[in-house]
């Protein structure tokens, strides 16, 4: 055995590595009253300028897409770019394109109202103009056709049609009496009766004529008769020809009226092809429909029904209304729409209706506007997540990108939820720039999965959830600190409490040179910190509230933690942390519970024995261990492989797991426990309970960077401390995640006092010496190990084996080769 000591101390972590310390002396403040709020977005160069090259590209598809975690200000740098490039351009004497949107009647097509569009905030003047237009017609057509002048010249022709009707009538009468009868006129039609002496013939009179009496009268009367349906003819027709006068006469009356109103609409926009082309047909259907005017006077009602046909059951004045749709007369600014509920109906609007006798109605005025229609000409910012997740709004916005149009559709008429009513109106051209925020995934299959995205989004601004740690990101942080305070009536942050914060800042990224870009997180800390400072009557918040702050965070969310805790303290968990035994480690890893993370120890155990399986991972037999896992082992395997069965073939089978792990494992950072274990049981030598070990391994035997080594290593100490710190328990870790500690103050007091130890390798060599105190031993140049090393004894296991398996294979043949000789020696 090997005499020679190893020095584990030498891979010990100092206490100063342990932790990045801020030093409140070092900031040039006393507290955040000092200081002046942060005004740009911190440490964000590169999304920064992705966002100004995206917004400010005019050209179609350069639309945004605003990837990072959530809490690193995605959505306030937008806002803030936007506001930043609007300022720019006013500066500039640049003019925005903002329009008014209106609906207006179509008289062509009822069911498809047109689209115009306006200068900004003249929407609201037209809109003005045709109701004060309808007042007007409504005051003065009515007093057109009640003037004396129009009655005289209507009662002219209503005398001379009545002239004209007694001429005809007094004719018939002499005609008639001339031929022996009675000419009268009813509303059964003309009778004419015989004369007797000058009397009209009585019933008994005519019934004692004779026959051939009768025969005559009958004949003369149906000769007058024929006369007389000529005669009604003209009179028929002298009642259109009065008709036809008087309704010439009502054009004339008001077209002479209503004219100057409408010049005057029409000449105001006269620029306005669109608007000119409505006035005039909206002056067709007032010259058509004059009688609706006339009407508004009169004791009887309107009815629609009757006066206009082409839009029952609506007011007959509909035509005269306009719908403001998108109205921008409150703001000079391009405008910005956050849409926080992106379903369809948010998005690109709806159709009202009115129901009526079991079936639905709508017309132009009850088109709603959606963000898509308000953002025209400015921008709209939206969630992808809360877009996907609404029932065909992400194909409806790339239809209207790609069409430039935004096209009303009822969706609930499509899924045949509601009878279609077919309004179908004019679609309202779209430019404006679409932000989409989202995480980093959905970009990745977006641009994977759907052909249409790469062309609707080609800019993309990353926000990276770490930044670089500098005096000016410091300072930035304590002007982040002091904008909180200002927005959320926070007490002033003493320089200790800043510095407190900053150290935080760091943890929440585990690593020494960076600090967290997740601004959100830190408000809480900052609310939660001034809670405590309230309570206790201070005027200022101070280093212990903002670790009091983050001690009870952590006590709301730590039960789960607790109750593993418990389990292991009670040895139902069995977690040694004091001994030495063979094959057997102490794992480290993290539960995630989304809101909190905390390190938990595993007992890994490793058993060899003779056989040609090589490593069998009982996690991966039982379906409990994930891809990375698995992929962890092959390469613990092939790490055997190539260090000690360059001369031998590795004639071993070894069986790993996981004790009491009846959850999935994934990850390799188990990979230089599993390998210290095997490596325990093939040589033979106890390993330190109460070391734990954490770290992946490669090929070739080195010892590679894992996550959350803060939690793992704080995990065991918590462990190890309700067991009672001795000064021999300890963490191995990758030499790779010293950058990575910010370990709790606790820790490192412990650390400090030589109760508990980091230590850091490069190889499993390293960790095999600081687990069981021996050397690992080099190859020498004959090929063989070092006597009394950890590998010398590693490869005496292996050579070992190999000399086993070989006397067994010999027996095997030879009772093979006995058994063939017998069978050959046997009579057929």
């Amino acid at each position: 055995m090997n005499d020679k000591k190893i020095d584990i101390q030498s891979y010990a972590v100092s206490p100063e590595q342990l932790r990045w310390i801020c030093d409140p002396d070092s900031l040039p403040f006393e507290n955040t009253e000092e200081v002046s709020s942060l005004e740009e977005i911190m440490g964000q160069e590169r999304a920064l300028r992705a966002l100004e090259m995206g917004l400010e590209t005019e050209h179609p598809g350069y639309n945004l897409f605003v990837s990072g975690l959530s809490g690193s200000g995605r959505a306030e740098a937008v806002k803030k770019s936007i506001q930043d490039i609007i300022k720019r351009k006013k500066e500039a004497g640049q003019s925005f394109e903002i329009f008014d949107w209106c609906y207006v009647f179509n008289f062509d097509n009822p069911d498809q109202p047109k689209i115009l569009r306006l200068s900004r905030g003249e929407g609201k003047n037209f809109a003005r103009s045709t109701e004060n237009l309808l007042k007007a017609l409504k005051e003065i057509i009515p007093k057109a056709f009640s003037s004396d002048e129009y009655k005289n010249q209507k009662q002219i022709l209503i005398d001379s049609h009545q002239r004209k009707h007694r001429q005809i009538i007094q004719e018939l009468e002499k005609m008639a009496l001339e031929e022996g009868f009675v000419f009268r006129a009813t509303t059964m039609g003309p009778i004419l009766v015989p004369l007797v002496d000058g009397k009209p013939m009585t019933q008994e009179q005519y019934l004692a004529l004779s026959d051939e009496e009768k025969e005559n009268i009958e004949n003369k009367r149906q000769q007058l008769l024929t006369k007389i349906n000529k005669a009604f003819e003209k009179i028929h027709q002298l009642e259109i020809e009065l008709k036809n006068q008087i309704r010439e006469l009502d054009e004339k009356v008001a077209e002479f009226t209503i004219t100057p109103y409408f010049l005057e609409l029409i000449e105001k926009y006269r620029e306005i092809p669109d608007i000119v082309e409505f006035l005039k047909a909206l002056k067709n259907f007032t010259l058509q429909y004059i009688h609706i005017f006339r009407d508004t006077q009169e004791s009887q009602p309107v009815q629609p029904l009757q006066l206009l046909p082409i839009q029952r059951l609506q007011d007959p004045f509909l035509p005269f209304k306009i719908n403001v749709f998108v109205d921008n007369s409150e703001t000079e600014d391009p405008p910005v729409i956050f849409e926080t509920h992106p379903n369809w109906i948010n998005l690109f609007g709806r159709i009202e209706r009115r129901a009526f006798m079991g079936t639905y109605f709508s017309d132009h005025t009850m088109l709603k506007a959606g963000s898509l229609h308000k953002a025209n000409g400015g921008y709209i910012i939206m969630y992808l997540k809360d877009l996907v997740v609404n029932p065909g709004t992400w194909d409806g916005l790339k239809r209207v990108l790609k069409t430039g149009m935004i096209r009303m559709e009822d969706p609930f008429e499509q899924y045949g939820l509601i009878a279609p009513q077919g309004l179908r109106p004019d679609p309202l051209p779209f430019k404006a720039k679409v932000v989409l925020i989202g995480e980093e995934i959905f970009y990745q299959l977006l641009t994977s999965f759907d052909e249409d995205f790469r062309e609707l989004f080609k800019v993309k601004a990353h926000f990276d959830y770490q930044i670089s740690k500098n005096a000016e990101t410091i300072s930035s942080f304590a002007g982040f600190i002091r904008s909180c305070c200002q927005n959320n009536n926070l007490l002033p942050f003493h320089k200790t409490a800043v510095a407190k914060i900053i150290e935080y800042a760091t943890r929440l990224v585990a690593h020494k040179e960076k600090v967290t870009s997740r601004l959100g997180f830190l408000k809480d800390v900052l609310i939660e910190a001034d809670y405590w400072a309230r309570k206790e009557g201070e005027n200022q918040v101070f280093e212990r509230h903002v670790q009091k702050a983050i001690q009870e965070k952590r006590k709301r969310l730590n039960l789960i933690e607790e109750r593993i805790q418990e389990l292991i303290e009670e040895n139902t968990l069995l977690i040694d942390t004091q001994g030495e035994v063979v094959g057997q480690v102490n794992g480290l890893a993290v539960y995630d519970l989304g809101d909190y993370s905390f390190g938990k120890p595993s007992r890994i155990t490793a058993r060899v024995f003779l056989g040609k399986q090589g490593v069998v991972n009982i996690e991966r037999e039982s379906r409990l261990s994930g891809k990375i896992h698995d992929k962890g082992v092959l390469i613990l395997s092939g790490y055997l492989g190539y260090k000690y069965a360059q001369d031998k073939p590795l004639s071993i089978s070894a069986s790993i797991c996981f004790e009491q792990s009846y959850e999935g494992v994934e990850g390799d950072s188990a990979s230089l426990a599993e390998t210290c274990a095997i490596l325990s049981s093939l040589a033979e030598i106890p390993i330190r309970q109460s070391i734990a070990v954490t770290g992946s391994i490669n090929q070739k035997g080195e010892v590679q960077a894992i996550g959350g080594v803060n939690q793992k290593i704080e995990g065991f100490f918590r462990v190890c401390k309700a067991r009672g710190l001795d000064g021999t328990q300890g963490v191995i870790i990758p030499e790779s995640n010293i950058k990575n500690l910010m370990l709790d103050e606790e820790v490192i007091e412990a650390v400090k006092a030589d109760k508990f130890h980091v230590y850091a390798v490069r190889t499993v060599d390293e960790a095999m010496e600081i687990l069981t105190g021996l050397p690992a031993g080099k190859r020498k140049e004959d090929g063989k190990f070092e006597e009394g090393t950890i590998n010398y004894l590693v490869d005496k296991k292996l050579w070992e084996t190999v000399t086993i398996l070989k006397k067994l294979q010999a027996k095997e043949e030879e009772k093979t080769q006995e058994t063939t000789k017998e069978e050959n020696q046997s009579p057929k």
